[in-house]
């Protein structure tokens, strides 16, 4: 399947990620599977990365300053790969690539595959077919801007993740209620309603699917396509059930796959995972998003490839400059459920997790949520209650075992009451 280059030299990975990313688990333990040398870089000030015996604490936001300490640091432990675990740090990443003069994605692929705005205007001119768009500044004039759009139309903050802040419109007053509503979640995050831009589009009818890739001097390899059953027509976007493999005609998913392509050679995207969201109708397929990393949340569980290697692996391997000869997932269906925060509340009960795994077909229910803890829906949240996994033969008997594993679940979220402290 691949040509191993490791020989017998150990080779030295940093991953930089978030301190809260889902995701270190999987490429940690791929990464031991491997034997490779792991450095963890966290986005934490140095003198909290020092408190808490951090080896590498780097600052996602100041990239100078963070590739500075990345390149010091290689100089006494050379580094044989570097990768973002997720998209906060993608930009860093791509920047101490080349510091490194280590194969990477450009610092502007980097940068385009963050920033809505850049990525409608590379997708456009490169050819991808993607929505109408319009950028609009934070503090212009609701009323006006919504006499302005067609209808309907979705608005979209240009860096947030995990559809955080995008909200469909259908009329002017839904429109004015949503942009109150973003500016709200903007300015709650730290950005200047003068300064910060946000995009208005053409909202795509059709059914949406997800590509995850592999970039190989910017070709492209499909590792596997989901289908996403549950229609996403808003007013929010919150993603739920992914199935693969793809029950869409292969002159379709080949159609796809070209869209990505194209994609991601407007982005000047080339190397390494890819994760691309597309809208489907009848003229055909619509980019919505690319991102030059893999699946989020614990969702790549459910890959395999080969015998028995993870998506994680996968990716460890290229990144080390390991030649992808062919890649072959699984044959099995399989799926996976980002378990939706159906309201705000605090989370102070779990109930059913042990019926929903007697489920056939269900491998696995994982709830991440924390008792006790602020539970936040869509659009401003960024998190779900939780995972459900399983495999089957087919992927519709896969959906529909998701399905019955989430009717076993309940959960107690009840309203918090503020608490009135006593003047004086």
């Amino acid at each position: 399947m691949m040509n191993t280059v490791f020989g017998n030299e150990r080779k030295r990975v940093l991953l930089l990620m978030s301190p809260a990313t889902y995701r270190a688990g999987a490429f940690l333990s791929a990464a031991h599977h491997l034997d490779l040398d792991v450095v963890v870089g966290i986005d934490l000030p140095e003198r909290l990365a020092d408190y808490w015996h951090v080896p590498l604490g780097v600052d996602f936001n100041d990239i100078p300053a963070s590739v500075q300490t990345i390149v010091e640091y290689a100089r006494q432990h050379p580094i044989h790969a570097l990768l973002s675990v997720d998209d906060s740090a993608s930009e860093l990443a791509a920047h101490a690539c080349a510091a490194l003069n280590i194969a990477h994605n450009s610092p502007q692929s980097a940068e385009a595959a963050r920033d809505k705005w850049l990525m409608r205007r590379l997708m456009s001119a490169g050819g991808a077919p993607c929505p109408v768009f319009h950028p609009f500044l934070l503090s212009d004039d609701p009323e006006r801007i919504a006499r302005e759009v067609a209808y309907p139309c979705v608005l979209k903050p240009l860096r947030l993740s995990g559809s955080r802040g995008v909200i469909r419109a259908d009329n002017q007053q839904e429109f004015v209620s949503a942009l109150r509503r973003l500016k709200r979640l903007l300015l709650s995050e730290g950005y200047d309603e003068k300064t910060t831009h946000f995009l208005v589009e053409d909202f795509i009818p059709g059914f949406e699917v997800a590509l995850e890739g592999m970039l190989t001097h910017g070709q492209l390899k499909v590792l596997t396509l989901f289908d996403k059953p549950d229609p996403l027509d808003g007013p929010f976007f919150e993603e739920t059930i992914y199935v693969t493999p793809s029950r869409l005609s292969v002159s379709v998913q080949e159609d796809i796959a070209r869209c990505v392509a194209t994609a991601a050679a407007a982005l000047g995207l080339r190397e390494g995972p890819v994760h691309a969201e597309l809208r489907v109708n009848e003229h055909g397929p619509w980019m919505l998003e690319i991102a030059g990393r893999s699946i989020g949340g614990l969702c790549s569980t459910i890959l395999e490839f080969g015998a028995g290697m993870c998506l994680e692996e996968l990716i460890l391997r290229h990144a080390l400059g390991e030649e992808i000869l062919s890649v072959e997932r699984e044959g099995r269906a399989a799926g996976v459920m980002m378990i939706p925060i159906p309201r705000g509340g605090m989370l102070k009960g779990v109930f059913g997790v042990e019926e929903a795994e007697a489920v056939p077909l269900i491998t696995g229910v994982e709830i991440t949520a924390k008792l006790h803890h602020s539970l936040v829906p869509l659009p401003e949240g960024a998190s779900y209650l939780g995972f459900i996994f399983a495999r089957g033969e087919t992927s519709i008997e896969v959906e529909q075992a998701i399905r019955q594993a989430h009717a076993c679940l309940r959960f107690d979220i009840r309203r918090e009451i503020p608490v009135l402290r006593p003047v004086g």
